[in-house]
């Protein structure tokens, strides 16, 4: 008997995941490949707990070669994962508004050494020296959530150096070391040219990397809006809008940090927002907003004139700074900013929703291709989840 017989019944609606798992791989050029794409698919939404090879196989499918199938199509059947990432897009796209274009950073903790891309740095969320590999993520930001559709993995320079390294991940010859700024860009790159949409807003955390000030210069000056949250340290100096508008006043000397600004600001009046506290009280936030310029864009010549709205938030329950975010949307209203940092904020609840549902971190294969695979069927199954949830909700109202 053939696995496709022995396969087991999905639940009612089941010609739903088959069409959505058709669209997103029928690119794929045998039907075997396309049919593990999609047991593979059924076996994240449907297996609990850790979503390992063989507990997937076991899940879905009676056939006692499954779990080798399914290996093989996941860690070395050399399929191209680009057109499904590009068909995700357009299914989520086809049915919500994109508010966002929001970047997630996800440290993976690994034993070993041979995991692909697996090196030792500070995760400043465990606050200490991790064994790990580092990804980042793309997701569309929509009205009440985030749906990922594009990854990055860093690879170190020791990784892509090594032709024995490369050879046994299997990364291809084109595939360069790329500091975690450039992976960033690159995914901004990436969306721009797949979307058919008007290009949203650009929001992340930057507050980790070294290149934030360099990343920002070239998204301004390839056209992007963005919001981003800058490291505390990084230099800034005052600046006024072009003419007339709002005054500098510098916090206390030329040349100040991002942080110095952001606890002080230099405007006559900060801004107040209601929030709601962990008693579920309303508080007040207090933010502090100051128009500034960056020294490296003095240095870079063209946009060297870019003005930005640098901002902190202030909350009476917390001591010591908060976030510190830039923009290039001057004219926007402080709530409408504020309003898209809630919605960066999001993608952390649903990194850890992939943690915990999704199998995010239960990858177990070493390939630089066979990891892409599982990212790609993990987010896959995150939107259809998401859109299965919202069916529900439409049925029952």
């Amino acid at each position: 008997m053939t696995t496709r017989t022995r396969t087991r019944a999905l639940a009612a609606g089941d010609t739903a995941l088959a069409d959505f798992a058709e669209r997103l791989f029928g690119h794929l050029p045998r039907a075997d490949q396309r049919r593990w794409a999609r047991v593979y698919l059924q076996g994240l939404l449907t297996t609990p707990g850790k979503k390992s090879v063989r507990r997937l196989a076991a899940s879905v499918t009676e056939s006692p070669t499954a779990s080798q199938s399914l290996q093989q199509f996941i860690n070395a059947s050399p399929w191209d994962w680009n057109p499904a990432r590009a068909e995700l897009l357009r299914w989520v796209e086809e049915r919500h508004p994109v508010r966002a274009w929001a970047i997630g950073q996800v440290c993976f903790p690994k034993r070993g050494e041979h995991s692909v891309g697996v090196h030792r740095r500070f995760d400043p969320v465990a606050g200490r020296i991790v064994n790990c590999q580092l990804g980042f993520c793309l997701f569309l930001s929509l009205d009440g959530m985030n749906v990922p559709v594009d990854w990055r993995l860093a690879l170190p320079e020791a990784w892509v150096a090594d032709p024995v390294l490369r050879r046994r991940a299997r990364i291809s010859p084109e595939v360069v070391h790329q500091a975690p700024e450039a992976l960033v860009l690159e995914l901004v790159d990436s969306i721009a040219a797949r979307t058919s949409s008007v290009h949203p807003p650009v929001v992340a955390d930057l507050s980790r990397l070294d290149g934030a000030a360099a990343l920002i210069g070239v998204l301004s000056r390839r056209g992007y809006d963005f919001l981003v949250s800058v490291p505390p340290a990084l230099g800034v100096r005052a600046a006024a809008l072009a003419h007339g508008g709002e005054r500098a006043r510098t916090p206390g000397r030329d040349g100040a940090t991002a942080g110095d600004f952001a606890r002080l600001g230099n405007t006559s009046h900060p801004y107040s927002t209601p929030l709601a506290g962990p008693d579920a009280r309303p508080q007040r936030q207090r933010i502090h907003s100051a128009l500034v310029r960056l020294p490296e864009g003095e240095a870079a010549g063209r946009g060297a004139q870019q003005i930005y709205r640098l901002f902190g938030e202030r909350r009476p329950d917390r001591r010591g700074g908060g976030p510190v975010w830039l923009t290039n949307m001057n004219r926007h209203r402080m709530d409408d900013l504020l309003h898209l940092v809630r919605r960066s904020a999001r993608t952390s609840a649903v990194l850890g929703s992939l943690a915990d549902e999704f199998g995010l971190l239960d990858f177990e294969g070493r390939s630089f291709p066979g990891w892409h695979h599982h990212m790609t069927l993990m987010s896959a199954a995150y939107a259809y989840a998401v859109r299965e949830r919202e069916e529900r909700g439409r049925r029952s109202a």
